[in-house]
């Protein structure tokens, strides 16, 4: 479903005239038990199966939580109204980079730079259209989670309940580095044409690349360890073969390679190289303390409680940055708890483990705020059946 906010004005000024927000939504409006999904980086509307009226997501993303959201799952859609938007900027039908402007052109790289605090404004104004006022929960993993504590922030009366999953106040600088590396992938192709290359097969090998550090970033040394080791991956023809190769493969095209090449593909069918531009941008700009002396003082306002929860092997976002969360709500008076999941699955992690999310996340969103202080890690073991 797409429903238009008519004139938006970015956080940078600029205004784009007709815009319009995709969404789903998922079980029945009470007027009080409303949950937001905020999707991560390259994430759709298209969080579970069974949404209401789905169109245009088939295909492009996966539903992409779907053991987490639905009926009898951890945000129960017997019991809870789920909205999630796609975020301005993407490509999934909210107006971004690859949208008609009011020539009927599409915008590229003329579209105004975005922001999470754009994303949040846009998915308040969506809710005012549905006629959903306070929340009783956001919730948000990766950028996403940095989607939900803008909310926080933001707009501190009208959420009761925030989860940041997998997430922190602000990317570190190794992976600012990434990201600056990845988006060099795509602006570096010739084919990106200074983001003027719709009608044509745009930069596919940039985004690949960029597509495929993004993956690295995702797993951890154990999860590629287990998954990939230093196998072969059976077949030759591996895109990178080194030139005094002989003929035959001297050298192996391996099981990681494979992976990468192949998800790398996958990605460039479905995702736009401009927005993975825009909001990779509006990712590193975030900053949970900007316009404040500190998190805490950002997060003063906010009067619910909050779920932090991250995992041991995500060097993403770290353990240690959900600590330094758990101490901003912490210092805020917000009632918090942290769960540290004891995980080698990387970044992925919160996507990958639904038997480890989905217990604690439906406790928070059933009964707040655990009173056994939460930082013990979870395990499988601890949620039976």
């Amino acid at each position: 479903m797409t429903v238009s906010l008519g004139s938006f004005t970015f956080q940078c000024g600029e205004t784009v005239p007709e815009f319009e927000v995709a969404y789903e939504t998922y079980g029945e409006f009470e007027g009080d038990n409303a949950v937001l999904v905020c999707h991560a980086l390259t994430g759709s509307q298209h969080v579970a199966s069974g949404a209401r009226e789905a169109e245009g997501t088939a295909g492009q993303a996966r539903a992409w939580w779907d053991d987490v959201v639905g009926p009898g799952k951890a945000i129960d859609t017997n019991e809870y109204f789920v909205v999630c938007a796609n975020v301005p900027g993407s490509c999934y039908g909210t107006t971004g980079p690859a949208s008609e402007n009011p020539e009927g052109e599409p915008w590229g790289t003329d579209f105004p730079a975005v922001t999470v605090g754009d994303w949040t404004r846009a998915q308040r104004q969506l809710l005012d259209e549905l006629g959903v006022g306070r929340l009783h929960a956001v919730v948000g993993g990766s950028v996403g989670g940095m989607n939900a504590l803008d909310w926080a922030k933001r707009y501190p009366d009208d959420v009761h309940r925030v989860a940041a999953v997998a997430t922190a106040a602000r990317l570190d600088a190794q992976c600012l580095g990434l990201d600056a590396v990845a988006r060099r992938a795509i602006t570096t192709d010739p084919d990106w044409q200074g983001g003027d290359y719709y009608g044509d097969e745009g930069p596919t090998d940039g985004l690949a690349l960029a597509r495929q550090l993004g993956h690295l970033m995702y797993l951890s040394k154990d999860s590629m360890e287990r998954k990939f080791g230093r196998r072969s991956a059976g077949r030759e023809g591996g895109r990178d073969r080194f030139p005094s190769d002989p003929a035959g493969g001297f050298f192996p095209y391996r099981e990681v390679e494979s992976y990468l090449d192949y998800n790398a593909s996958k990605f460039t069918e479905r995702f736009d190289a401009n927005s993975y531009l825009y909001l990779t941008r509006a990712m590193d700009d975030y900053d949970l303390a900007n316009g404040y002396e500190s998190d805490a003082d950002a997060l003063a306002a906010f009067t619910g409680e909050a779920l932090v929860m991250s995992f041991t092997g995500d060097w993403h976002f770290t353990v240690e940055q959900s600590h330094d969360l758990e101490a901003a709500f912490e210092d805020a008076d917000v009632p918090v708890t942290h769960r540290v999941v004891d995980s080698d699955h990387g970044h992925d992690a919160f996507l990958v483990e639904p038997e480890n999310v989905g217990p604690p996340l439906r406790s928070f969103l059933d009964s707040g705020v655990s009173t056994d202080g939460g930082h013990a890690p979870v395990h499988n073991s601890l949620f039976p059946g």
